[in-house]
């Protein structure tokens, strides 16, 4: 089971509909599914829902870091520790310019593909931890990553994006079972999230 469940993004307005704030569009959109506020602590904005988990309820933490993006780690860090989360417990939501605008794939560990936000919890907690990737697309250039991940996403990508954060906040209580095969079949039929490359 999962007990933390954290977005990435950078805090601030003007970050709003940055591509690298995927992390935070879905998990704003899944704490506002489930009704449950925001509280500043452990140096990000926190919250916590309960699932029924086979009957149980199972409480789930909600985070958002608030240090920029490239310091992620230390609020992931703080709460962990303070709640005994293990790094198999949580999951971190973060965009990705592997794949393209509307893909999502899960994993667990490996590498961070030049994300700095995955690297500094990786520094904080190690690296096995769940990642719920959303495909950003690559500007094609690696001189052009900086201004495309922080450029925002154009209309037709945005309403792409919306129907995936839709879709996979309707099946989130199968990532926080851990039936990661589950919620990804829940996708495939009508979602561009779950269509093989």
């Amino acid at each position: 089971m999962l007990r933390l469940i954290v977005g990435l993004g950078n805090s601030g307005q003007q970050y709003f509909n940055h591509r690298h704030n995927y992390g935070f569009l879905w998990l704003d959109a899944l704490a506002q599914a489930h009704g449950v506020r925001w509280q500043e602590r452990f140096g990000g904005a926190m919250t916590q829902w309960e699932f029924n988990a086979k009957g149980t309820m199972h409480k789930v933490y909600g985070l958002k870091p608030l240090e920029m993006m490239n310091c992620s780690g230390g609020a992931v860090g703080r709460l962990a520790r303070y709640h005994d989360i293990a790094a198999k417990e949580i999951l971190v939501a973060h965009d990705e310019l592997a794949f393209p605008v509307g893909k999502v794939r899960l994993k667990l560990g490996g590498g961070t593909n030049g994300h700095n936000g995955v690297k500094d919890i990786m520094r904080h907690i190690g690296a096995d931890f769940h990642r719920l990737r959303f495909g950003i697309d690559h500007p094609g250039d690696q001189s052009q990553v900086h201004g495309h991940v922080l450029s925002n996403f154009r209309p037709e990508e945005r309403r792409i994006v919306d129907a995936v954060i839709d879709d996979t906040c309707r099946c989130a209580d199968l990532l926080v079972c851990t039936r990661f095969a589950d919620f990804m079949n829940f996708l495939a039929p009508h979602s561009p999230a779950g269509k093989p490359s």
